[in-house]
């Protein structure tokens, strides 16, 4: 049986050095827990630092996004590889915010979950509804679509 994984996103909280202080303190605090993986995703300019406070560690990082080009011209935008060079061992790919505010497609999804895997990480691809949609009684319709389109 695979394993679960508890993933907590940092989302845009803690700076790098915030994210160092706060990595003995988990640690410590799932050292007795060894039936599911825990993986922290902190923002981008922390990546570095949780790779290293947590590199001792059961403590897996994983990156909030990443381009599903492995190079190239695209300012700002991180790549698996590079990701995977920083120690980063997920990435997450299709939450929420991501979708709305960024119009990300289910087929943006899916290419950047092919270009996790091309990079040798594991994506954590993520799906659900908006409040209204859930209002409207579409949940498992908007998540089915979701699936079926981010992991084409």
């Amino acid at each position: 049986m695979t394993r679960p994984i508890i993933a907590a996103n940092f989302k845009m909280n803690r700076t790098p050095t915030e994210t160092a202080a706060y990595a003995p303190a988990l640690v410590a605090a799932i050292a007795n827990v060894d039936d599911v993986e825990v993986v922290v995703a902190p923002p981008f300019p922390a990546l570095d630092r949780a790779a290293q406070a947590f590199a001792s560690s059961p403590v897996e990082v994983a990156a909030q996004n990443v381009h599903a080009e492995a190079e190239g011209a695209f300012t700002g935008e991180v790549s698996a590889v590079m990701l995977s060079d920083l120690g980063c061992r997920y990435a997450i790919v299709g939450h929420s915010e991501r979708r709305q505010l960024f119009g990300e497609s289910d087929a943006d999804v899916a290419a950047k979950a092919a270009a996790v895997l091309a990079g040798g990480l594991r994506p954590i691809v993520c799906v659900g509804e908006t409040l209204e949609e859930r209002e409207a009684g579409r949940t498992l319709a908007v998540v089915e679509a979701q699936l079926a389109g981010s992991l084409a």
